[in-house]
């Protein structure tokens, strides 16, 4: 029986007991906190053990072992096992408000628990820096403005793509909701044509047809969507054999909720005859009002 592994890595507070919640929903058996190298010694006891899916957290708390992942991963894929590498990660602001609401103290925290900002600060940059190539060879996710729903569907959905496969992530958003720092590839879509200004379409959205329609009509909104089009078909087949698991294109417009959700449906539409593809609308995703408990601040 083959083994799936989802390895959960990344910033203290960006919300990996939440991911690991999801996954454990899911059916994943899910370890907190193991040391990194014991990676290949765990997935080769826990074959046919417990689950033939396996989840597992690693962050700053193991940060002495992190120079030994790269050769614990470089192994299981020599044994025919690949991870689903997923880095969380959120705005160094974010992250100070997440632990000066817990009260609780950074990992990698010498002093006491209500330790100034600038020595939390520091201690979140100094993290940023132990954790940096791991995030490079995973899939990032952006969490500043997420909600726990939000962020176990963008897990659930993650674990669904086909591993070895490279996914295509489209994901609309909003300019003034800030920019996701969890894209390779940003498309400012500003200058079209913006249906906010028509009556009957502002409390629509760009999955609507009304402002389908609207925009198909417009000048400027196709030349947009096959210029990104052809940027991508250009450049796919090369990040692909360059073992990319994971692209995000990110489309942002104004609010993230007509122009740029129109964009990456039809975009999303387009690719997923040929490539494992994912749709988010964060702007669209965030418009209820998060209750307290919802929020990814608990999670330090």
């Amino acid at each position: 029986m083959s083994l799936e592994i989802v390895l959960i890595t990344g910033m203290s507070g960006s919300g990996k007991s939440v991911a690991l919640h999801a996954l454990e929903d899911a059916g994943y058996y899910c370890v907190d906190n193991l040391p990194p190298e014991l990676l290949s010694a765990f997935v080769e006891l826990e074959h046919g053990r417990h689950s033939n899916k396996v989840a597992i957290a690693m962050d700053a708390r193991s940060a002495g072992g992190l120079p030994h992942l790269p050769g614990q991963l470089e192994r299981l894929q020599r044994q025919g096992v690949v991870p689903h590498l997923v880095f969380l990660d959120a705005t160094t602001g974010t992250l100070v408000r997440r632990f000066s609401e817990t009260r609780r103290r950074h990992p990698l925290s010498q002093g006491p628990v209500a330790e100034g900002r600038r020595a939390l600060v520091q201690d979140i940059e100094t993290e940023r820096e132990l954790l940096g190539d791991l995030r490079e060879k995973s899939h990032v996710i952006d969490t500043s403005h997420l909600r726990s729903s939000q962020l176990q569907s963008y897990i659930k959905e993650l674990i669904a793509a086909p591993v070895g496969q490279m996914t295509l992530v489209f994901q609309s958003f909003g300019f003034k909701h800030g920019l996701p720092s969890d894209s390779d590839y940003v498309f400012d879509v500003r200058m079209l044509p913006n249906p906010h200004y028509e009556p009957q379409l502002r409390p629509l959205t760009g999955m609507d047809a009304p402002v389908a329609e609207f925009l198909r009509q417009q000048p400027g909104v196709d030349q947009m969507r096959r210029d990104i089009q052809q940027f991508l078909e250009s450049w796919l087949d090369m990040m692909a054999s360059n073992h990319r698991s994971y692209v995000t294109v990110a489309i942002g417009c104004t609010g993230g909720q007509h122009r740029s959700v129109f964009l990456v449906e039809e975009l999303a539409r387009h690719f997923a005859p040929r490539w494992p593809t994912l749709c988010r609308h964060r702007s669209l995703d965030s418009r209820p009002t998060p209750k307290p408990a919802d929020l990814l601040a608990h999670d330090i």
